[in-house]
């Protein structure tokens, strides 16, 4: 599987760092380089726009963002008939981090990040399944049209 897709290979391991890095890394640290996003939620504030949205919710959406490709390169890796496993090791990558939270200085497990990780990455195969079936599909047909003009030559 990773050595008849090296790019996708390499960028979902670079994505997969990048999600390591985002939640392994003690909170004060990690903090100081997302700290753009709340900037940018104030300023949409002060302009009257998202004032719904607090951090807690935002955080929370966040969360199913930082999921979504994780779903996506999973899911593209395995394939379409493996769609489920790409989902399993999706939700056992975010129980791991939750569960490796718990002695990360700053940083707290929440089943809410739970909750949040695993319905991106629910919406990150979603969306992979939905661009790939077609092709999925047509190649399927390919093969047992192949397969049945050898079987009718070899019958024949």
């Amino acid at each position: 599987m990773l050595h008849r897709h090296p790019l996708l290979s390499l960028l979902t391991g670079g994505y997969l760092a990048f999600v390591a890095w985002l939640t392994l890394t003690p909170q004060a640290y990690a903090a100081e380089h997302i700290s753009i996003i709340y900037r940018v939620l104030d300023a949409l504030h002060r302009r009257g726009y998202l004032e719904s949205i607090d951090d807690r919710e935002l955080e929370f959406l966040a969360n199913i963002a930082l999921f979504v490709p994780v779903g996506m390169f999973l899911m593209l890796l395995f394939g379409t008939r493996l769609w489920w496993v790409a989902l399993g090791a999706s939700f056992a990558m975010t129980s791991a981090i939750e569960f490796a939270q718990r002695s990360i200085p700053g940083r707290v497990p929440d089943e809410r990040d739970l909750l949040a990780n695993g319905l991106g990455a629910v919406i990150g195969v979603f969306i992979a399944l939905v661009l790939t079936t077609p092709a999925a599909l047509r190649r399927r047909r390919l093969r047992r049209a192949k397969t049945g003009s050898v079987g009718r030559v070899a019958a024949g």
